[in-house]
C-alpha cells in the first residue's frame, strides 16, 4: 500500500490513533475529525498590466471550543484546501498542547507571490480580507503570517479590516510590524521555542548539548534563527544546513552570520566557501546529535526513516514526518519533538501579541522570552510525561494531551 501523503488524511489518521489509545467516545472523535466551518473565496485582482486575474482562497476554522480560532495565512502556487484543513487541525492541537485559550484555524491563497509586485500583493491581500473579514475578529478568528506572507502583508490586512469596521482593530491579526501593535520577540519566536524544547530534551535524555553536532534542513526564517539561537542559547555546533537548492556540510561547524550573508547575496546556501555541497536527502541522514527539519512536510518517510542517525529530531516544520516514519524512528530510539509542540513558539508569541493588543500595554523583549520559556517548558514536560505514561511516541503523547483538552471543552459546552 502506498504511503499516505495527503496532509489532511495524515492529520485524521494521527487523531484516529490518539482517539483509540485514549478510548475517546465515537461522537467526540467524529466531531474532532472535521473542520467546524470553512469559507472558499474567489478574488478578482487588477494586475499591474491592467488585466484582471482571478485568485482562489480559503479560510478554515477547525475548532473553537477552547477560544477564538488562530492560524496563519499562506500564499503558495500549490496551496490546496486539504493542506489548509490539515494545518488548521494541527493549529487546534498546537494551541491546546500549549494550553492557550484559543482554537485552530488556517488560511491560504493559491498564487505565486514571487511573480507578483508589491502593488499586486497589496491588492490581493486586501481583496482576501474583504471576502474573509466577515468571519474574522478578536473574539472569532485571528490570522497571522505563514508561508510567503510577512508583517507588511499583515499590516495591509489589518488596515483593510479596520477600514471595514470603521475604527482601528490591531488585535484582528498578529505578526504585525511593531509600530502597528506587533509584539517584541515575534520574529525569532518559532526557532526560540524550538531551542527551549531541545534544551529540555537534552535534560531528560542526559545529552550534553554543548558542541552537539546539528543539521538544519530548510534555511528560511525558522532555519536561520535556529542556527543563530542554537549556537547562542545551547552551544550547538551546526555542521550542515540546506535550502530548496541544496545543502552544505562542514564537520568543523558553520558560522551562522556568514552563511546567512552568503544566502542573502547568492540566493542559496550552496557553494558556501569552505563547505562541501550536499543534497537535502544526504543532510537528513548525517550522523549528528540533533536534526532540525525546518522546511516542508513529508521529508522523513518510510523510505528514509531507517537511515536517520540523529538522537533528537526537532520538528520546526509542519508535518515533516509521516506516521509510518514515526513508528520506525520510535522503534529505533530516536527522540522526536513533534511539530505542534516544537514549533509552537510562533503561535505562543502571537497569543502574547493578542493579549498586548487587548489591553493596549506592551511588554519588553525580556518579558516575552521569559513567558515563552515558561510556556514551552511546561508543554514539553506535559507531552514527555504523557508519552512515557502511555508508552507511545512523543507525537501521540502530544495528541493525547491536546485532544483530551479540546474534547473536555466540547463536552463542557454540551456539543457532544
Amino acid at each position: 500500500m502506498a504511503e499516505e501523503l495527503n496532509p489532511f488524511a495524515i492529520a485524521q489518521k494521527q487523531l484516529d490513533q490518539a482517539a483509540e489509545i485514549m478510548g475517546l467516545d465515537p461522537a467526540t472523535h467524529e466531531l474532532l475529525r472535521w473542520p467546524l466551518r470553512e469559507l472558499h473565496v474567489t478574488l478578482p485582482v487588477r494586475m499591474d498590466d491592467g488585466t484582471v486575474k482571478i485568485f482562489h482562497g480559503f479560510r478554515v476554522q477547525y475548532n473553537d471550543a477552547r477560544g477564538p480560532t488562530k492560524g496563519g495565512i499562506r500564499y503558495h502556487p500549490e496551496e490546496t484546501i486539504d493542506t489548509v484543513r490539515a494545518l488548521a487541525a494541527w493549529m487546534t492541537w498546537k494551541t491546546a498542547v500549549m494550553d492557550l485559550p484559543l482554537g485552530g484555524g488556517k488560511g491560504g491563497i493559491i498564487c505565486n507571490p514571487k511573480e507578483m509586485s508589491q502593488g499586486e500583493l497589496e491588492r490581493l491581500s486586501r481583496a482576501y480580507i474583504r471576502q474573509v473579514g466577515r468571519i474574522l475578529g478578536e473574539e472569532m478568528d485571528v490570522p497571522a503570517p505563514d508561508v510567503y506572507t510577512n508583517p507588511q502583508i499583515m499590516a495591509w490586512m489589518m488596515d483593510e479590516y479596520s477600514f471595514m469596521r470603521g475604527y482601528n482593530v490591531p488585535g484582528v491579526i498578529t505578526g504585525k510590524p511593531i509600530p502597528l501593535g506587533g509584539s517584541q520577540g515575534r520574529t525569532d519566536a518559532t526557532a526560540r521555542g524550538g531551542m527551549y524544547c531541545i534544551r529540555e530534551a537534552g535534560k531528560v535524555l542526559g545529552i550534553d548539548l554543548k558542541g552537539a553536532t546539528t543539521a538544519i534542513q530548510g534555511y528560511g526564517n525558522a532555519g536561520q534563527y535556529a542556527h543563530l539561537l542554537g549556537e547562542e542559547l545551547l552551544g550547538l555546533k551546526v555542521v550542515a544546513v540546506s535550502d530548496s537548492k541544496g545543502g552544505i556540510y562542514n564537520p568543523d561547524g558553520l558560522d551562522p552570520k556568514a552563511v546567512i550573508e552568503h544566502k542573502q547575496k547568492t540566493g542559496s546556501v550552496i557553494n558556501f566557501p569552505g563547505a562541501k555541497n550536499i543534497t537535502n536527502a544526504e543532510l537528513l541522514e548525517l550522523d549528528v546529535t540533533v536534526l532540525i527539519p525546518a522546511a516542508l512536510e513529508n521529508q522523513i518517510t518510510s523510505a528514509n526513516a531507517d537511515r536517520i542517525k540523529a538522537k533528537i529530531v526537532a520538528e520546526l516544520a509542519n508535518g515533516p514526518t509521516t506516521p509510518e516514519a514515526d513508528e520506525v524512528l520510535f522503534k529505533n530510539g530516536v527522540y522526536v519533538i513533534p511539530d505542534f509542540l516544537c514549533n509552537a513558539g510562533g503561535v505562543t508569541v502571537s497569543y502574547f501579541e493578542q493579549v498586548q493588543n487587548a489591553y493596549d500595554y506592551y511588554w519588553d523583549v525580556e518579558t516575552v522570552h521569559e513567558r515563552l520559556d515558561k510556556k514551552m517548558t511546561a508543554a514539553f514536560h506535559a507531552v514527555h510525561e504523557t508519552a512515557q505514561e502511555y508508552k507511545v511516541n512523543n507525537r501521540m503523547g502530544a495528541y493525547i494531551v491536546a485532544v483530551s483538552r479540546v474534547a473536555e471543552a466540547c463536552k463542557l459546552r454540551g456539543w457532544v
